[in-house]
C-alpha cells in the first residue's frame, strides 16, 4: 500500500522561496509507485492552500503555488481519509519549511496537537535550533567547544547604541559576524571588519528580528556532517565548504552554485571521528530526531569549534545534507524514504505515552 504524504512547503518566512526549492527538489525525487503525493502550499501571508494529488513531477516552483480559491484551515489536514476523495488521511506530513512559522516548533507544535506523524525534529528541537542564542546556550552547557558571542535584543540596542557597540568590540572583537538570531539560510548576515560595518550590520540583521547573535570571526575551515535517525543517529561523511566571497551567503547557497564543496573532506580520521562525535553530541543534546546538518570549524592547530545545526536543511540541487549522504551511500529518494521512515517510528514511539493516571 502507498503512503500518503502530506508535502507542506512555502510559509510566512523570508526563507520562502527556499522552501519552495526545496520542495521542487523532493518531488522530483519521490517515488510516485511508493507514494501519493499531495502539496500543501502556505503562501507568503500564512494562508494554507491544498493542491490535487500529484499524478507526475512538476517542473518549476510556479507549479507549486496554488490560487488561493482552494484555502483550508490547518486543521484541515487531520480530517480522516474520505472514500473516493484525496481528501485527509495522511499518514505523514513531510514539513518542508525553513525559517520561522515553519522550522521554529510553530508548525511542529500544531502537528503534535493535531497527532499526526511528520518528518523531521519535534517542538523542542526545532524552537531550540532555530534560536541560535538558545542553541548555543544549550551546547555550552553540554560541553560544546564555540567561538565566544554575545547577543542584544532590539529595544536594548535602540536604549544605547553605542553602549551595545562597544561591549561587541570589548568582548568579540573584529572580525565578527551579526546574524538574525531566528533566521537561517545566511539571510541577514554581515561579516564586519570595523564599526562602520558594525553599526550597518545591526540595522541589517534587525529587520529580520528582534533578536541578533554576534560572534567571533575566526580563520578556520567550514565542516558539516549530516546526521539522521531517532534515539540512535549516525553520521554521514565530512563535506567542506569553500566560499568564493567572503563567506557562505544566501547567493552562493541557492543562486549561483558559486562555492566548492569538497565531500568528503580531506581531514585526518582523528578529526573525522571528533566531528561525528560532537555532532551525535549536538543532536542529543537538543533532544532532536530525523535529521540535523551540524556545522563546525576546523583551525589550522586543529581546534574544533561547533558553528550551528540546521534542523532542517535544505534539498535543493546546491544543498549540502543529501550530498553528504549520497557520498556515504544513500541516495536522494532513500534518503527521503528514510526520513518518512524515522517519522513513522517517531510517532508510534510517542503514543506509548500514557496521558491519564
Amino acid at each position: 500500500m502507498k503512503t500518503k504524504l502530506g508535502l507542506l512547503y512555502g510559509g510566512k518566512s523570508a526563507e520562502h522561496n527556499v522552501s519552495m526549492q526545496t520542495a521542487l527538489a523532493v518531488i522530483k525525487a519521490l517515488d510516485l509507485e511508493k507514494f501519493d503525493i499531495h502539496p500543501i502550499y502556505i503562501t507568503e501571508e500564512g494562508k494554507w492552500v491544498k493542491g490535487q494529488q500529484l499524478s507526475a513531477p512538476v517542473e518549476n516552483v510556479r507549479e507549486l503555488a496554488f490560487p488561493e480559491a482552494g484555502t483550508i484551515s490547518p486543521a484541515a489536514i487531520a480530517s480522516p481519509a474520505v472514500e473516493g476523495t484525496d481528501a485527509g488521511g495522511f499518514d505523514v506530513i513531510f514539513p518542508l519549511l525553513h525559517g520561522p512559522n515553519g522550522e521554529d516548533g510553530t508548525v511542529q507544535g500544531m502537528l503534535e496537537l493535531l497527532n499526526l506523524p511528520y518528518v523531521g525534529n519535534g517542538v523542542l528541537a526545532s524552537s531550540a535550533g532555530m534560536d541560535k542564542v538558545i542553541m548555543k546556550n544549550i551546547f555550552a552547557q553540554a560541553g560544546l567547544p564555540q567561538v565566544k558571542y554575545t547577543w542584544f535584543i532590539r529595544s536594548e540596542w535602540d536604549k544605547n547604541r553605542e553602549d551595545a557597540y562597544s561591549r561587541v568590540e570589548d568582548q568579540i572583537g573584529y572580525p565578527c559576524f551579526v546574524k538574525p538570531a531566528n533566521l537561517g539560510s545566511s539571510v541577514g548576515i554581515s561579516k564586519c571588519t570595523s564599526r562602520e560595518e558594525l553599526e550597518n550590520a545591526f540595522v541589517e540583521a534587525f529587520q529580520f528580528d528582534r533578536k541578533i547573535i554576534i560572534e567571533e570571526g575566526v580563520t578556520a575551515r567550514e565542516i558539516e556532517i549530516g546526521v539522521l535517525g531517532n534515539d540512535d543517529p549516525e553520521c554521514s561523511v565530512a563535506g567542506e565548504i569553500i566560499p568564493k566571497k567572503a563567506f557562505y551567503d544566501y547567493k552562493a547557497k541557492y543562486e549561483d552554485g558559486d562555492t566548492g564543496l569538497v565531500i568528503p573532506a580531506e581531514i585526518t580520521e582523528e578529526e573525522s571521528k571528533s566531528l561525528q562525535e560532537m555532532a551525535v553530541a549536538a543532536f542529543k543534546s537538543l533532544d532532536c530526531s530525523g535529521l540535523v546538518r551540524a556545522d563546525f570549524f576546523l583551525t589550522k592547530d586543529g581546534k574544533i569549534y561547533i558553528n550551528e545545526v540546521n534542523t532542517m536543511p535544505g534539498f535543493t540541487p546546491f544543498s549540502m545534507f543529501p550530498l553528504l549522504w549520497k557520498h556515504t551511500g544513500v541516495e536522494y529518494p532513500q534518503l527521503i524514504e528514510r526520513l518518512v521512515q524515522l517519522a513513522i517510528e517517531r510517532h508510534a514511539e510517542k503514543q506509548r505515552i500514557k496521558h491519564t493516571m
